[in-house]
């Protein structure tokens, strides 16, 4: 039986790095850059190449704790970490200054929805609880919110793990402990979607959920799935789940 349905965030509900495409159209940086410009701001006495070393570094630690350890550092953590590596100490106004500018991108120039998320969420919402399990890298958990709310999203969802809020990274089984939790479920009812292989199908799978690998923006973990079901466009999915429920 399946009572519940928790997502995967980016390209499963929003296209990851589409808001590059805005960015671009309006002549602004990167994100990539951006952050760095912003963290450069805060350490005006040092050299931008001294920065951008110090911020690769970072960059490498966080990969591991993210992709390894399955940990995941807040912002102002990962920009500590820089200062760190500098020898330098933070001044905190214009620390708390890089981190909320480094958190908010994301919502300021909104990704992209992927095509028939609004309409497909909506029917599932009327027949299953619905939960978000998403990783949340740089925009944290409350910014999260806010952009499915700015999509008109966030009123269908019940419950909600973010890895920043969690303290965990998918495919650790407290991400989907969590929002399975919120929804007053345990997790043999519950099915999860999302793109990518390891996190949304091996760790649903490990704790006896189900899972859909959903393909409608990036397919690269296509070939040799083992999920549950294999999903490559919204207006497919609620039929999916409704065959999964009765299994």
């Amino acid at each position: 039986m399946i009572r519940g349905v928790s997502f995967d965030l980016w390209d499963t509900i929003v296209i990851d790095d589409s808001d590059e495409l805005d960015r671009a159209k309006l002549g602004l940086r990167t994100k990539h850059d951006e952050r760095r410009f912003l963290l450069q701001q805060a350490l005006p006495l040092r050299q931008t190449a001294e920065v951008d070393a110090a911020c690769d570094s970072v960059d490498v630690e966080f990969r591991h704790a993210w992709k390894v350890e399955y940990c995941n550092w807040t912002v102002d953590f990962r920009l500590r970490r820089v200062f760190e590596k500098l020898g330098e100490v933070p001044q905190e106004e214009a620390l708390a200054k890089a981190v909320y500018g480094w958190e908010v991108m994301e919502l300021n120039h909104a990704p992209r929805l992927i095509d028939g998320a609004e309409q497909a969420i909506s029917e599932l919402a009327s027949r299953y609880q619905l939960a978000i399990c998403s990783d949340a890298i740089v925009s944290p958990g409350k910014v999260l919110r806010q952009l499915l709310e700015k999509h008109g999203l966030k009123k269908y969802f019940s419950s909600f793990a973010y890895s920043d809020e969690v303290g965990r990274s998918k495919p650790h089984r407290s991400m989907f402990d969590v929002a399975a939790a919120g929804l007053n479920l345990p997790v043999d009812q519950m099915v999860h979607i999302g793109d990518r292989h390891s996190n949304d199908v091996e760790g649903p799978h490990a704790i006896g959920m189900k899972a859909i690998l959903f393909t409608a923006s990036r397919d690269a973990d296509k070939a040799g799935h083992s999920a549950d079901a294999l999903c490559e466009k919204y207006s497919d999915l609620a039929n999916i789940i409704d065959d999964l429920a009765k299994q």
